[in-house]
């Protein structure tokens, strides 16, 4: 479950991705043009201290891009090359926003989707304390290989046009950065649809 806060953000989390996506070797779009959400889904950080949010976003009239990030009440040490930049939020205080290819919170969260179809968290505000549910954006469906879900050391592994590797354990898990329409490969992989997309596009698969 994520717990979520009507909250001002500043930047907000489209504009941090503005000067931060055209330096990825995945980028396609308009350099410096409005970033736009087209959809998103979580997972959920078992120790509850980190935010992982995956961002599904267009700059410009570009393609789709998928943008995992993780929000830190502090900087992640190490992790400076994965940095995506620093926001100020009106509830939380400073968070440092991350790719969240480069924080070990996400490698294990991606590989129970992936490979045992865990799904996304559902996401609530609280408000006047009280919980209100708020509607998932887009639908995720995983592969349930029958295959024990990785728990082991994590890394990040290459990153080229196409997408970025993350390993976690003996399970090596690419994230597609221009997610499309694909077969599942037999190892596994995660899909998602939202409204106006209805045929489902690959979003991450075992390798």
């Amino acid at each position: 479950m994520a717990l979520l806060h009507r909250a001002e953000l500043r930047p907000s989390k489209l504009e941090l991705l503005v000067p931060w996506l055209p330096g990825r070797p995945w980028f396609a779009g308009e350099a410096g043009a409005e970033v736009t959400r087209v959809a998103a889904y979580r997972f959920d950080d078992p120790a509850g201290e980190v935010g992982v949010e995956t961002l599904l976003v267009r700059a410009g009239d570009g393609p789709v891009l998928q943008v995992p990030l993780t929000y830190r009440g502090a900087p992640l040490a190490g992790a400076d090359e994965h940095l995506v930049g620093v926001i100020e939020h009106s509830v939380l205080g400073r968070r440092w926003a991350y790719d969240a290819c480069g924080d070990p919170v996400y490698p294990p969260l991606l590989a129970a989707a992936v490979l045992a179809d865990a799904g996304q968290a559902e996401e609530y505000f609280e408000v006047d304390g009280k919980r209100e549910m708020r509607p998932a954006s887009m639908t995720l469906t995983g592969s349930r290989t029958g295959r024990p879900v990785p728990t082991g050391p994590v890394s990040a592994g290459p990153v080229d046009s196409g997408g970025t590797v993350v390993r976690v354990g003996e399970v090596e898990l690419a994230v597609v950065r221009q997610p499309v329409p694909a077969d599942v490969p037999p190892a596994g992989g995660l899909t998602g649809t939202w409204p106006g997309q209805d045929e489902p596009v690959l979003l991450a698969y075992a390798r």
